[in-house]
């Protein structure tokens, strides 16, 4: 794998894995034992389980900054002891604050562990060459639903949901972390990346031929992070409910919505292979696409073709996930990808949180139709990834010249 050791890739791959097993899909299964020992209702698991992402999305920036300054090995060995302890204190929790609290510790965890500081660990130690480990880590952790939801089950009905927090939490001190350990020290000198000057040129520019600033750029690319991760999201938690609401059967909506990860994972190995060699940004844009043309494909034929939208709607997912890795790298070169990228996907944190209410509350009003509101949110990503262009790194003018 160019640029990164295999071993690099596989063991970040795992341990973002049981990352993104243990918080993000972990209240899907543990939220209704939960909150019916805890005498509160779901809808209040959820919430404070919102409040963990907002918390993940105001800790990014600072991780990102870490990583930049001492590398991520640190960051992340330390990111699966902030997991282990917030699922202790979970497992622990007595009632609603103590389950905060715990949650709030997971937030942080996620905001310093899950995929931004992994893609910026690599940046670190591989500059430009980390295109292809990046694409590489969210094929592995691409299946964290598929391992995590079973095993949570798993250990739910055996020991509970208490035991399930603690399983979780062991397999972070005994797995999680070693794996995060392996992975090599960065160069210590904070600027000694090796990053050519080229690395420091964004290499954007903006219709009509003028160079955009770095910071309308920066703006641009966050509304889009935050666009399509409130899309992504509102999909993730309604898609069996809005399927249903088309006039399909409870079983024929989830048998539709199991296509969306191996969708997702087909895509990610198209732009391991074809899409390598194409800009991020054109991927971006082509991505963007996806859910819109799925949904009136839907909204248009009814159930009927419904795995269309599935379909479409997970490949779409699955290059917007690495596209948020490689996008930043693109158009800004390798200095400060961490910080950067922070700063970057935390509006795209706080929709993440708002976005199962949202789209809820669209679902309870307008039906399959609520897709409507997630497809134009889809088309203002393309139209502002549309502002911006690729241009002639310095590397590229020396060669042609």
């Amino acid at each position: 794998m160019a640029g990164a050791p295999v071993r690099v890739v596989g063991s970040l791959g795992v341990a973002q894995t049981l990352a993104w097993g243990s918080s993000y899909y972990l209240p899907a299964i543990l939220a209704v034992p939960m909150a019916r020992e805890l005498a509160v209702t779901t809808p209040t698991v959820y919430a404070a389980f919102s409040g963990a992402l907002v918390a993940s999305a105001l800790v990014g920036p600072v991780a990102g900054h870490a990583i930049d300054c001492r590398g991520g090995r640190i960051v992340l060995v330390g990111t699966s002891l902030l997991f282990a302890l917030g699922l202790a204190m979970l497992g622990l929790a007595p009632g609603l604050w103590m389950m905060v609290a715990a949650w709030m510790v997971i937030g942080v965890a996620m905001g310093s562990g899950l995929y931004e500081a992994a893609f910026s660990s690599l940046v670190r130690l591989y500059g430009r060459d980390a295109r292809s480990a990046i694409t590489g880590i969210t094929l592995i952790a691409g299946f964290a639903s598929t391992v995590g939801w079973p095993l949570s089950a798993w250990m739910e009905a055996r020991f509970g949901w208490r035991g399930a927090c603690f399983g979780w939490a062991t397999i972070h001190l005994l797995l999680g972390l070693p794996l995060n350990a392996w992975l090599p020290r960065a160069p210590v000198a904070a600027k000694a990346d090796g990053l050519q000057a080229e690395d420091q040129t964004p290499a954007v520019s903006a219709e009509p031929a003028t160079q955009i600033h770095s910071g309308m750029v920066t703006v641009i690319l966050a509304f889009v992070f935050a666009a399509t991760w409130f899309v992504s999201t509102a999909i993730a938690t309604h898609l069996p409910r809005m399927l249903e609401s088309t006039g399909m059967t409870l079983a024929a909506a989830v048998g539709i919505g199991a296509l969306v990860g191996p969708a997702q994972v087909a895509a990610r190995m198209l732009e391991f292979g074809f899409l390598r060699n194409v800009h991020p940004l054109l991927s971006a844009r082509l991505a963007t696409l996806a859910h819109p043309i799925g949904a009136a494909v839907l909204l248009a034929a009814g159930p009927v073709l419904a795995s269309v939208f599935a379909v479409l709607h997970g490949a779409g997912n699955g290059i917007l996930t690495i596209a948020k890795g490689t996008l930043p790298l693109a158009l800004f070169g390798a200095q400060g990808y961490g910080a950067r990228q922070g700063w970057l996907m935390l509006p795209a944190r706080v929709a993440q949180a708002l976005a199962p209410l949202l789209f809820g509350l669209a679902l309870n009003a307008w039906g399959a139709n609520a897709l409507w509101l997630s497809s134009a949110i889809s088309m203002a990503a393309f139209g502002a990834l549309m502002l911006l262009r690729t241009s002639p790194t310095p590397s590229q003018v020396r060669q042609s010249s």
